[in-house]
């Protein structure tokens, strides 16, 4: 839901107002009744609450937040359903088919399926896992109430992720930020796989340009949700402005051929996604781990500095920092895809850098991925399934 000024699209926000928290209440109260119940009764029971009111939208995109982000649904059979109906048509094929007895027909099935399963299961509940794995039949399983004012939270949000799903790119700045929000902010992209072009360093900022869904030769709908994924990432960061050109749809001759969309760290949105993990592997929080159980001078710290490349950006694992002042940055290559082994590689050689230290897992196919290690600028740990502190002091000393 949006509207234009100008060539600027503006998303509808709801203010945090009594009349949408009474709102918001009301559908949180609905889903917390419905649980246990099917999807298809949960739709009955909100098309009822939308009635003729005129705010429908609203409550359907409050309701579409809750049912996505904080509702499970499963499937509740005794057997698999498509087994179950296998069973059952191939029985119901020895009969002559009439809509006049089909019900008794699928109750003489049922029981004689019950019968075969030594009475396991039910008659009644293998008519009513016939065809339980259809959406309409899933059961909300658990519902994590949120708060009226999460709800609202999350619903302003999502208007404004929706807006990026027709952006052809999407331009951000940050700066004077800390460097730990940055790394959390390229990992994320990382995660989600978005296309972009990074300039700058830590120290003056860093521009970041995204190539955006309307942008590629085919629109894709998965990239699209890709990117809108990024802005929840973004929030994290303390100082930013966001502007993305769209494509908006042809709705009217009014509608301009591109429009505009704009944001920055005073939008007033909030993050649902956690601020980051300690660690992003188990060989990592293992090997932190390992170190602090060593006697050593060295000290392991994990925000480290970003290492800018041309068009890129090199965020290492650990540094680690000598109390005379020498410092050494520590990277773990434990990843086995050929495409991320060459990226990495290359960043490496790309970096120059002769303070870093690579940990290589032993199992990498490293030949048949095309990488090799000659002239790398970088000191190497080799390791198998746990990284050794006592091997890396060997090279720190060496």
């Amino acid at each position: 839901m949006q509207r234009f000024q100008g060539e600027e699209i503006m998303p509808k926000r709801l203010a945090l107002q009594p009349d949408a928290i009474a709102m918001a209440q009301e559908l949180i109260t609905l889903f917390r009744t419905a649980a246990g119940g099917s999807r298809e009764e949960l739709s009955t029971q909100l098309q009822v609450l939308e009635g003729e009111d005129t705010d429908y939208r609203v409550k359907r995109g409050l309701a579409h937040a809750l049912s996505t982000s904080f509702c499970t649904f499963e499937v509740r059979s005794p057997l698999d359903p498509a087994m179950l109906r296998q069973r059952v048509f191939a029985g119901s094929a020895q009969t002559v088919p009439s809509p006049q007895t089909s019900s008794h027909t699928l109750g003489q099935l049922a029981n004689a399926l019950s019968r075969e399963l030594e009475r396991e299961v039910s008659p009644e509940q293998i008519r009513a896992g016939l065809y339980a794995d259809l959406p309409d039949n899933h059961i909300l399983t658990q519902f994590d109430a949120p708060t009226p004012e999460a709800l609202i939270h999350r619903y302003n949000l999502s208007q404004a992720q929706g807006v990026l799903y027709r952006a052809s790119h999407v331009t951000i700045t940050a700066h004077r930020n800390d460097p730990g929000e940055y790394k959390l902010l390229f990992r994320y992209m990382k995660l989600f796989g978005l296309m972009a072009y990074i300039e700058g360093d830590a120290d003056h900022g860093f521009t970041l340009t995204i190539d955006g869904p309307a942008s590629l030769f085919k629109p894709s709908t998965r990239y699209g949700l890709a990117l809108a994924k990024m802005l929840p990432a973004l929030l994290h960061v303390t100082r930013w402005h966001l502007t993305a050109t769209l494509v908006p749809r042809s709705v009217s001759p009014y509608t301009p051929p591109l429009a505009r969309f704009s944001l920055d760290d005073q939008c007033g949105l909030i993050t649902h996604y956690p601020p980051g993990k300690p660690h992003d592997s188990m060989i990592e929080q293992a090997f932190h781990e390992r170190w602090q159980r060593t006697k050593t001078e060295w000290r392991l710290e994990r925000e480290v500095d970003l290492i800018p490349l041309p068009g890129s950006v090199m965020v290492p694992d650990f540094r680690l920092v000598h109390p005379d002042g020498r410092t050494f940055l520590f990277e773990i290559v434990g990843y086995w895809r050929p495409e991320y082994l060459r990226k990495k590689f290359s960043q490496v050689r790309r970096a120059a850098r002769d303070d870093l230290i690579l940990a290589v897992s032993e199992r990498l196919n490293l030949e048949k991925a095309g990488v090799e290690l000659r002239d790398l600028p970088a000191r190497v740990v080799w390791f198998k399934d746990r990284i050794q502190p006592k091997a890396v002091l060997e090279v720190l000393e060496g």
